[in-house]
């Protein structure tokens, strides 16, 4: 039977935006971050063990007196180890991201997106994800985005942020490098009943049509990819469509990724930050120059 390495880690408060940056350059699935006293405590499983303990002494030699620490759990048990610590999570007044042992099938005015924690980046309750996921929102509310239109979720991960978008009426594709990633998203889709308005695929922005349109994009990934494929990205957002950015650290990342979409000649982003995290959103992107 195969089993999981659970890790585990607490990290101060002004180590927390470096050590998501960290993790997420290192391992291609979620981990979880809860309030431990004054600081954060970093939970995470992987698979592979070898790559496992690799993995701990990185983040002991990193981040020396964090409390690294890991047990093995049998795999079978991954959705019971989250369920000790994933509550619902309120993304604006339009989402609640919850698993389905707390889906009832009331939404008492909001419209849930159910996710089956595993090992793939987005359960909502990461600042990123819930920034988009709540700009999303707005953007419905005033009529930027609407049923009908196209989408386009750059680093798809669970599947959420299409998930979201595809339950306002909105049809598209899910791109994702991690094919593990893609079918945990393909589950996802399934389970919201959206199956029909999401397509998903192993690949990134180079596996498109060239210029193939959409209403809006959102690429929720890292400030670096942002920036190398901004050309590429703005390729595929229709002329007064929508652009969401974010894995972007606010304090040092959010400057340079939206200059270098400004550089393109669409104009200055609204920038919306949480904690460390910041999201920048074009709502009607105007014509635009390869660079």
């Amino acid at each position: 039977m195969s089993t999981l390495l659970k890790i585990e880690f607490t990290i101060s408060e002004e180590e927390a935006d470096e050590a998501g940056v960290f993790i997420a350059a290192r391992v291609p699935h979620g981990w979880e971050e809860t309030p431990d006293g004054d600081g954060r405590r970093i939970t995470l499983y992987l698979e592979d063990h070898p790559l496992a303990m690799e993995m701990v002494k990185a983040f002991e030699a990193r981040f020396p007196g964090s409390g690294v620490r890991w047990s093995e759990q049998e795999s079978e048990n991954w959705a019971m180890a989250w369920k000790d610590f994933f509550n619902p999570v309120n993304c604006g007044g339009t989402f609640t991201i919850l698993p389905p042992w707390l889906e009832n099938g009331s939404e008492n005015g909001t419209t849930h997106i159910v996710i089956e924690p595993k090992m793939a980046f987005g359960t909502g309750h990461h600042p990123t994800t819930s920034l988009c996921l709540t700009t999303i929102g707005e953007l419905a509310g005033r009529k930027a985005i609407a049923p009908g239109g196209a989408f386009l979720d750059l680093g798809t991960g669970s599947g959420i942020l299409g998930i979201g978008l595809a339950k306002l009426g909105l049809t598209g594709i899910g791109l994702d490098t991690d094919p593990q990633a893609v079918v945990c998203a393909r589950e996802n889709i399934e389970a919201n009943g959206v199956g029909s308005a999401m397509c998903t695929a192993v690949g990134s922005i180079d596996c498109l049509d060239p210029g193939l349109p959409f209403d809006i994009v959102v690429a929720n990934i890292l400030s670096g990819p942002l920036i190398e494929m901004a050309g590429d990205i703005l390729a595929h957002v229709r002329p007064g469509g929508c652009l969401i950015l974010s894995g972007i650290l606010a304090d040092r990342q959010k400057d340079a990724v939206a200059e270098t979409y400004m550089r393109l000649g669409i104009g200055k982003p609204a920038i919306v930050v949480e904690g460390e995290w910041a999201c920048l959103v074009w709502d009607r992107v105007g014509g635009h120059r390869r660079p």
